[in-house]
């Protein structure tokens, strides 16, 4: 009997069972599993995965089957993630997961994104191909992957091949910059720069804060998980909390459908829409542009660690790094003259004149004969 489904009395999901045939001779069975899936739809498409799966298994061997788009279609993946393997998939997809190397995956920028930086290599193609790879791993038992980083000397080739650098330095936000930009703004997105400069939230957490993750009591907002880092509770000082108390409340719609959406405390409802407001305002105030980034985060370890000179683990720890040297790499911004250090380093250092000895008189008439 080929593959069906089924109802199963203590299941909501849709079960399988028979056996997969080919050319009317039984291959692989027999089934009696649940599809993991509560519709019709869902279960046949189980079906049909496993039916080419195990035809191509007899046909070709275990290792030659056990491909690239084998490990694409047992993968979870989110929208995101699924429009970055398609390509992929395009490419390297009939390639046996044995014979896929962190080389390979590497090489696979330059032909399908010439122009990118190997900073975009790495996460919109090796990132996702080396997750689909070692979750097959961990669910067939087919090899596991380890892929290194590209070099410093491959990352400076790649932006010298596009006239591009792909590494620009970020400039950091400091009070007088906060204070002008809050001196023109609306108390939103004066508020909103405010608590991302005092707590180091990255602007998806921020924007993300409803009325329900805010505890005036304890002086404290929930902040969501992002980033390999788990949600938790953060101390806030007491004239944020009475300026995120003191918001009027603001609703924003969904651009295509009109429909009102979940309020939020900074009346943003996604982490790319402060963008054009913010840039008005800083035209406004006269001052450069910076992204919600680097006057938070940015702006937030530098103005402990190198203007107040606050312990870097102790500012990591407040900033939520698991790793203090990592912040001070890449947040950390040096802001003394380059010129004044310099001069720590005369080679002729200026030397101090002796003073002049008034030379010495012989007094006449006052010499000893005997």
């Amino acid at each position: 009997m080929p593959l069906e489904t089924f109802k199963h009395k203590t299941s909501k999901n849709l079960w399988i069972k028979g056996w997969v045939e080919f050319e009317g001779a039984r291959i692989a069975g027999p089934y009696r599993c649940s599809s993991g899936s509560p519709t019709k739809a869902g279960a046949e498409n189980w079906i049909a995965v496993e039916t080419k799966y195990q035809r191509h298994k007899h046909m070709v061997g275990e290792e030659a089957a056990q491909t690239f788009s084998d490990a694409v279609l047992i993968y979870n993946a989110n929208a995101k993630t699924a429009r970055q393997l398609l390509p992929i998939d395009r490419e390297i997809g009939a390639t046996p997961l044995t014979k896929i190397t962190g080389k390979l995956l590497k090489s696979l920028g330059q032909k399908m994104k010439p122009l990118a930086s190997t900073d975009t290599w790495w996460r919109e193609i090796v990132t996702p191909a080396r997750a689909v790879i070692n979750n097959a791993h961990e669910l067939k038992g087919t090899p596991a992957i380890k892929v290194r980083q590209y070099s410093s000397n491959e990352r400076v080739a790649q932006d010298t091949r596009r006239k591009k650098a792909s590494r620009v330095a970020r400039t950091p936000s400091d009070r007088d910059w906060v204070a002008a930009f809050c001196a023109v703004a609306d108390p939103h997105n004066a508020a909103l720069l405010r608590f991302m400069f005092e707590t180091a939230a990255r602007i998806d957490q921020a924007v993300s804060l409803t009325p329900n993750d805010i505890d005036a009591e304890e002086c404290q907002v929930w902040l969501k998980a992002q980033k390999g880092h788990a949600a938790g509770w953060v101390k806030v000082s007491e004239a944020m909390m009475e300026e995120l108390l003191a918001l009027p409340k603001k609703f924003s719609r969904n651009p295509r459908t009109g429909k009102l959406l979940e309020q939020r405390v900074f009346g943003y409802n996604s982490s790319t829409s402060y963008n054009s407001r913010w840039k008005t305002i800083c035209k406004k105030a006269g001052i450069p542009y910076l992204s919600a980034h680097a006057a938070g985060r940015h702006g937030f370890f530098t103005e402990l660690v190198v203007r107040r000179n606050i312990n870097p683990i102790d500012a990591a720890k407040a900033g939520r790094w698991s790793d203090a040297s990592l912040p001070l790499r890449v947040y950390a911004h040096p802001e003394t003259n380059e010129a004044s250090l310099r001069e720590h380093f005369r080679t002729k250092p200026v030397q101090t004149k002796k003073p002049k000895q008034p030379k010495s008189r012989k007094k006449k008439g006052n010499t000893d004969d005997n």
